[in-house]
């Protein structure tokens, strides 16, 4: 299982959609997948756009590893969010029958990521609103990379500047030196 994490704007779910793809393996979006839940009340609780409850997150995930258990590999996009939910992904590996082989992590500066979401145009990608989305990114991330490297888990920074296809390129070349994909 690779792990993308990177600020709004930064590419994960187009890199894992087209690494999903390219080899055949299931891109998996956290964000996707509570979005397509049924529950009632937990479409409610995203509306009001607090974080919802870890443990509810985590089966929606654990219930999406399962129906994957017959493909390759897994790319999993938008979580986990919190160390809570790292730890939870760690220790139900026996369940869902995966380890995390790499976390990727694209980086791509703050000027970069004001361009990219000024194009996608959505009305909260305001530069006022995207700068207290990064803040809780960093808040977020640097604990979860922390407990992941503690964990002994591959953690590797690539550049997310540029073309699609050359952060594909970096992605891949950095799956291949590991020995977790085929060029």
């Amino acid at each position: 299982m690779i792990l993308f994490f990177g600020p709004a704007g930064a590419g994960k779910s187009v890199q894992g959609q087209i690494l999903a793809a390219r080899f055949g393996w299931r891109w998996l979006s956290a964000g996707q997948l509570l979005r397509d839940t049924r529950d009632p009340s937990l479409i409610a609780e995203m509306q009001t756009g607090k974080l919802l409850e870890h443990d509810k997150v985590n089966a929606i995930i654990g219930d999406a590893l399962q129906r994957a258990s017959n493909i390759d590999s897994v790319v999993l996009d938008g979580f986990p969010r919190a160390v809570e939910q790292a730890k939870w992904l760690v220790e139900n590996q026996p369940t869902h029958g995966r380890s995390i082989s790499l976390v990727v992590v694209l980086e791509v500066p703050r000027d970069e990521l004001l361009k990219r979401l000024a194009l996608r145009g959505r009305a909260d990608d305001q530069p006022e609103t995207i700068d207290e989305r990064l803040k809780v990114y960093h808040q977020e991330i640097y604990p979860l990379l922390g407990y992941l490297t503690d964990q002994s888990v591959a953690i590797v920074h690539i550049d997310g500047e540029g073309t699609v296809g050359q952060v594909h390129d970096r992605i891949v070349d950095e799956l291949v030196s590991r020995g977790l994909a085929k060029a």
